[in-house]
């Protein structure tokens, strides 16, 4: 059945060296549900190390996880790629680690990059830097992303840097995305003002929360359930689905 489901696709656990240490997965959820968000995807920095947390923190609250990570391509272009199960996140996890640089992670300049189970308990610490680009071009993210069986969306497009728009100008020719995510910081309005030439692309708004007060509710995504395969017929505004956004 097509309903409307308060969405925060792009928020980051501890995992992410940028992240808060309250971005521990019970502290997510409960945050989350108090928002009155019923869907949210774990991104974190080229890695999906802590998405069976945040799935077992959701279970029995009705809270949707979308597992996912945000990679960072070659061009330095930031795009959430999205998936239906953590074994499918995981897998392209291990194929981005191949592609990105050997350095280790310095914490005093970066931050910390911890892995923790569903209670927000430490595990161990991530030493690979994680905050880097990978050799891969933003094509190569997102048709690997499909082959994977998830969906890669440009993240916030809106901003001046590590997006598409700001890095390489435009949306290539025949990139297969269903939509684009704006940031808290643009309106649907003033994007669409000032881009008429993406007015056939999808739009969502995430929080890209890296501390608990930055997660958001202003997408609603009208949809029949959470596997991407909805996500995507909303933004392409098929089937009856679609992606209605607050201005605030």
């Amino acid at each position: 059945m097509l309903r409307a489901r308060w969405a925060d696709l792009h928020l980051h656990t501890v995992l992410s060296p940028c992240a808060e240490v309250e971005m521990i997965p019970p502290l997510i959820v409960r945050q989350a549900l108090a928002l009155g968000l019923d869907w949210i995807a774990v991104t974190d920095h080229n890695s999906a190390g802590n998405v069976r947390a945040m799935v077992a923190a959701a279970e029995g609250t009705g809270l949707a996880v979308t597992p996912g990570l945000e990679v960072e391509s070659r061009e330095e272009v930031h795009l959430v790629c999205l998936f239906d199960t953590a074994e499918q996140a995981e897998a392209w996890g291990a194929l981005i680690a191949a592609h990105l640089p050997p350095g280790r992670n310095d914490e005093r300049f970066f931050g910390a990059q911890y892995l923790v189970d569903a209670q927000g308990e430490y595990l161990r610490t991530e030493e690979r830097l994680l905050l880097t680009s990978t050799d891969l071009t933003v094509e190569e993210i997102v048709q690997g992303t499909a082959a994977a069986g998830g969906v890669a969306i440009p993240a916030h497009v809106d901003r001046p840097n590590n997006s598409l728009l700001a890095n390489l100008g435009f949306v290539p020719q025949g990139l297969d995305i269903p939509g684009l995510e704006i940031s808290r910081w643009a309106t649907e309005s003033e994007f669409r003002a000032a881009h008429p030439d993406l007015a056939s692309h999808g739009l969502i708004s995430s929080g890209d929360a890296h501390r608990l007060s930055e997660m958001l509710r202003r997408t609603a995504i009208v949809s029949r359930g959470t596997a991407v395969t909805e996500l995507v017929r909303a933004l392409r505004d098929e089937g009856g689905c679609g992606v209605v956004l607050r201005d605030t």
